[in-house]
């Protein structure tokens, strides 16, 4: 607004020279206005006092601050609703909030920073770290061969390449190249405390097997026969075929037995294959004990359920089978490449062949030094009552 030359104070004095008897044309030609504006004063300001005008004038001024503060309250309740459905943690979601309020709203750089609650030096900041854009690359190929693996075992298989960067970054590019693994579907936890399951810490302790289901891209169904060492996590055989009855399993039990050894226990659900005269008159043979599970319990055999899972998330949900020959070379290179590349969480994110190999090593050293000793005594004899037998530990 065009500022007057003349102040409430002046117009006043003005009116009161027209009402003391001076014409209108002669204040006009002393004071330089025109007769529009001497009239436009007078319904103004005809009657007003000094002090009058002064008031008026606070309350104009009065009034227009309260509507600029209005204004301004508006527009930060329309910001903040503009915010309402964003979680500002972290400085790049501020930086985008604050660079949106500036767009949409043309709030000024302070102002929106206020509402958001970040510093202005953080808002300016630019970062000065590399494109990394070999590990970028590196990371892309291996999610790509392994759709289904996570950034943990990404950057296991990473590690192993000679690549010296922590999991925190590798967790950072992970997430900015939008590489995270969508989970299927959510999985029932159950309710309550667990018991560990305790077994000796060595290959063939125990075992479990289950069935895998699947179809071939005809539409024909078939089975896999899978078999899991509870201890090393290995996975000792795959069978897939269209139908594999009891006989079939206690022959494929007696081929692995031979490359092997017997395992002491053999855990599995109550399925009609492996609760057959077959299976109970070979486990009776072999002196293996067969556990079997308690009716719609599967939790109960919860090392080769996880195995299922691992199979059914990374191979059969990802593969279409063109025939039986097809799904047996298929399903046996993901069984070696499980056993031998695959990084195991719960060993410590190593193979289940190298954790093996470890306790084959570890179980040959206490054997050499149990016939050492027994050749040359170095202690008495444990007293009566006390038990020389191998402790026990959790798998489980």
């Amino acid at each position: 607004m065009k500022r007057s030359r003349y102040s409430e104070e002046q117009i006043i004095g003005i009116l009161a020279e027209h009402e003391a008897g001076v014409k209108c044309a002669d204040l006009c030609r002393k004071h330089g206005m025109s007769e529009g504006t001497f009239y436009a004063w007078k319904a103004k300001f005809g009657g007003m006092t000094v002090s009058d005008a002064k008031r008026l004038k606070a309350l104009e001024d009065e009034n227009a601050k309260l509507k600029k503060l209005l204004a301004e309250q508006m527009l930060d309740a329309a910001a903040m609703k503009e915010l309402l459905s964003k979680k500002l943690v972290g400085p790049a979601v501020k930086r985008a909030a604050v660079a949106h309020l500036q767009a949409e709203l043309g709030l000024s750089e302070r102002r929106a920073c206020r509402l958001v609650g970040a510093d202005r030096k953080m808002i300016r900041y630019r970062s000065c770290r590399p494109a990394d854009t070999e590990l970028r690359a590196k990371l892309h190929d291996l999610a790509n061969m392994r759709r289904r693996f996570g950034y943990r075992r990404l950057f296991v298989l990473l590690r192993r390449d000679g690549e010296p960067s922590g999991i925190n970054r590798i967790y950072r590019l992970y997430r900015e190249e939008g590489l995270t693994v969508r989970k299927r579907r959510a999985r029932r936890k159950a309710v309550g405390t667990r018991t560990q399951i305790l077994v000796e810490a060595r290959p063939n302790a125990r075992g479990s097997l289950d069935f895998v289901h699947d179809q071939l891209a005809c539409g024909r169904r078939f089975r896999i026969l899978n078999v899991v060492d509870d201890v090393t996590r290995e996975c000792l055989a795959a069978i897939p075929d269209t139908s594999i009855s009891g006989r079939r399993v206690a022959r494929e039990l007696e081929d692995l037995i031979e490359r092997r050894g017997r395992p002491e226990m053999i855990i599995s659900d109550n399925g009609t294959e492996l609760t057959s005269n077959a299976i109970l008159t070979f486990a009776a043979e072999r002196g293996i004990e067969w556990h079997y599970i308690a009716p719609g319990k599967p939790m109960q055999n919860g090392f080769v359920e996880s195995f299922n899972g691992r199979m059914r998330d990374e191979l059969l949900n990802e593969t279409m089978f063109r025939n039986m020959a097809h799904a047996r070379a298929v399903i046996r290179a993901w069984a070696t490449d499980f056993n031998e590349a695959r990084p195991h969480s719960a060993l410590g994110y190593d193979t289940p062949k190298a954790f093996a190999e470890r306790l084959f090593t570890a179980a040959d050293s206490r054997a050499a030094r149990s016939e050492s000793s027994a050749r040359i005594s170095v202690a008495p004899p444990a007293p009566e009552g006390v038990s020389t037998k191998r402790a026990l530990v959790p798998t489980g």
